[in-house]
Formats: C-alpha cells, sequence, structure tokens
C-alpha cells in the first residue's frame, strides 16, 4: 500500500535531487543544499535549469530568505501566525531541504512531558540494568543534535512552561545534559529548531523572556491578495486531488474565486468592494479551511455528482466552517447570506445551495 501524504523529502525527491546536482553556492555545516537552493525548493523556479521546480510555499521572498538564513546561524527559529498560514507546512519543507528528514517532530499539546523535549527511559531497561545509554530513550530534538538535523517543534506555546524551557539549555549551549549518567549530548554542526506558534494561542503558555530570546521571530501573514489565495487554494486542492485519487474532476475555478471570496469577507469584516461591513464569525476562516471545503466538494462533485464541481458541492462545507457556534455563528452567516450574498446578480446559484445547505 502507498501511504495517503508521503513526507515532503518523499514526495519531492526528484526535485531535491536537481536542486543538489546545479548547486554550486556555499553550503552551511551538515546542509544539502546551500540556502538560496532551500529558496528555490520553497518558491519554485519554472525556469530551472534541472527541471521546473514547483512553489511549495506562495507568500514574500523576503520572508522565506530570512528564515532560511536563521537556520544557518545559532539562533532557532519561530514561525508565528494565525491558524492556516503554512506554519507546519514551512517548517516540513525547511527540514526536508535543509537536511532531508522532516520527521524529527515533537508535537506540542497541554499534555507534551519534559520527555518528549529531553529523553525518556526504557523503564524495563532500568529497572534490569539500572542507568545506561541503551536504556535511554531519545527524543526528537536529542536525536537532531547528535545526527546535527533540524528538530520541530509544533504549537510550542500549547506545550506547559517548564517544558518550554527545557528548551532553552539546549538553545543557548548547544548541549543537552544527562545527569544519570554524568554525561551529556553536545549538537553537532547542522543542528537547529524550527518551532511555530499560533497568534491566537497567545496567553496560553507565552514564551518567557529567556526562551524568546533564544528565537528569531518570523510572522507568515495571511495571502495577501484574493488572486494570491485563489493560487494557493487552487494548487494545494489540485495536489490533495491526486493524492487522494479523486476521480478527474475540473477544479472550478469559479467555486474557488467564491469561496476565497466569502472567507476573506467574513475574516477581514467588509466586503470586498468595502461597502458593505459584516460581521466576523468566531471561526478563523483560514487558507487551510478553504482548501478543505474545496477538496471536500471535489470529493462530492466527483462520487455524487456529475464532475462538475459546483455550488452545491461546497455549500455544506462553507457552512461548515463558518457556523462553529451554532447560536452566534449562525445569525452572522444568515446576515451575511442575505445582505451580501443574495445581492450580487452572478451569485444566485450560489445563494440558493448555501441556504438550502443552512
Amino acid at each position: 500500500m502507498t501511504v495517503l501524504r508521503p513526507h515532503a523529502e518523499d514526495q519531492y525527491a526528484d526535485e531535491l535531487a536537481i536542486l543538489a546536482k546545479h548547486d554550486d553556492r556555499p553550503r552551511p555545516p551538515g546542509w544539502r543544499l546551500s540556502p538560496w537552493a532551500v529558496t528555490t525548493y520553497l518558491l519554485g523556479d519554472p525556469d530551472h535549469p534541472g527541471g521546473v521546480i514547483t512553489p511549495k510555499y506562495i507568500g514574500p521572498r523576503r520572508i522565506v530568505e530570512v528564515a532560511v538564513a536563521t537556520l544557518a546561524t545559532d539562533r532557532a527559529l519561530l514561525l508565528l501566525g494565525v491558524p492556516g498560514t503554512a506554519k507546519t507546512w514551512l517548517s516540513e519543507h525547511l527540514a526536508a531541504a535543509v537536511c532531508g528528514d522532516s520527521t524529527l517532530l515533537v508535537q506540542g499539546t497541554a499534555g507534551t512531558a519534559e520527555e518528549a523535549v529531553r529523553y525518556g527511559w526504557n523503564y524495563a531497561r532500568l529497572l534490569a540494568e539500572g542507568p545506561s545509554r541503551e536504556a535511554l530513550t531519545p527524543s526528537p530534538v536529542m536525536r537532531a543534535m547528535s545526527e546535527g538535523q533540524l528538530a520541530r517543534v509544533e504549537e510550542l506555546t500549547r506545550m506547559p512552561s517548564d517544558v518550554q524551557d527545557a528548551l532553552i539549555t539546549v538553545l543557548s549551549e548547544k548541549t543537552l545534559p544527562i545527569p544519570e549518567l554524568n554525561e551529556e549530548v553536545q549538537a553537532a554542526k547542522g543542528f537547529n529548531v524550527i518551532a511555530t506558534a499560533n497568534d491566537r494561542d497567545r496567553g496560553v503558555n507565552e514564551l518567557s523572556s529567556a526562551l524568546r530570546r533564544r528565537f528569531n521571530t518570523v510572522v507568515l501573514p495571511v495571502p495577501a491578495s484574493a488572486e494570491e489565495e485563489v493560487d494557493i487554494v487552487s494548487r494545494r486542492v489540485a495536489q490533495l486531488g491526486r493524492s487522494l485519487e479523486l476521480p478527474e474532476t475540473p477544479a472550478g475555478l469559479e467555486e474557488i474565486r467564491r469561496v476565497v471570496t466569502v472567507f476573506r469577507e467574513l475574516r477581514s469584516g467588509v466586503t470586498a468592494d468595502g461597502r458593505t461591513k459584516v460581521k466576523s464569525p468566531s471561526g478563523t476562516l483560514s487558507t487551510a479551511e478553504a482548501i478543505s471545503v474545496l477538496t471536500s466538494g471535489l470529493a462530492l462533485a466527483a462520487h455524487f455528482g456529475d464532475g462538475v464541481l459546483r455550488p452545491s458541492d461546497v455549500a455544506a462545507g462553507i457552512v461548515g466552517a463558518v457556523v462553529q457556534d451554532p447560536v452566534s455563528d449562525r445569525v452572522v452567516w444568515r446576515e451575511y447570506l442575505e445582505a451580501v450574498v443574495r445581492e450580487r446578480e452572478d451569485w444566485r446559484d450560489f445563494y440558493r445551495a448555501c441556504r438550502d445547505a443552512g
């Protein structure tokens, strides 16, 4: 069986090989590609001499350059942004391009223990043999230090403060003490950390000033324009359709534009022409959610429709994404539907589909 979602280094192995073959720029210690080639991998290059390099991230080039340059220094990288701004996606592809392994991952939650950042123990061996290297279970961070690779920490601000602070010595001294063995692990060249954090999680577990100083923070913005967001959504929906092996279905650019427009207007609180203010729902209505709505719509069109993406295929997904709170969000959605969508002459079919779905 093939995997549902290959790791970035496997899915784009051909492109990484092309870039490595034609990469004659200086590479930091332990890196598989130069910073220039890593940036090219992320942003794409249709005219690359080795073949087409597809864009993995669509956004300001300078943001990517700063992120890549940070990883070439002794400072860790913190990707900060609202939900759905491709923080995890960018983190994975950075690790794939820099060290060829995006799997050294710590998932931050309220229940994440310190062992996830430092190390744990195989308690059967610990009881039988006592403390030893063989009884020690390395964390992804510890493995990354030993092998000179990138460790990824997802949702850093969701981790308890004492677990966050376990990173301070790792990031400042580049060592991980093992007092039980009177030893330490020193970071090999190439080691660094990429962390992600959600703008909306500020106040959950704030980073200490000591830890924040160890990171260079890069804020990932929402797509600057509707056209840019349509481009992002179109690409990802097409990729997911191929990955899920959905029957061939036209992408439905008109429906993609409508979904993106609805999400952007509700997110910003004003219509695209700036004439009408609207209330915003409680949800984030991110680009990632738009991708999910449209991928679900493609599945409906392919399996239960006529193979063409229509308003009725995306309507239920939009309502589900917007109406997170069944009381307040339903009022927001109904007002938007009647005051904005209904008044657009070329959106009548979309209005009827959304009204029926709601």
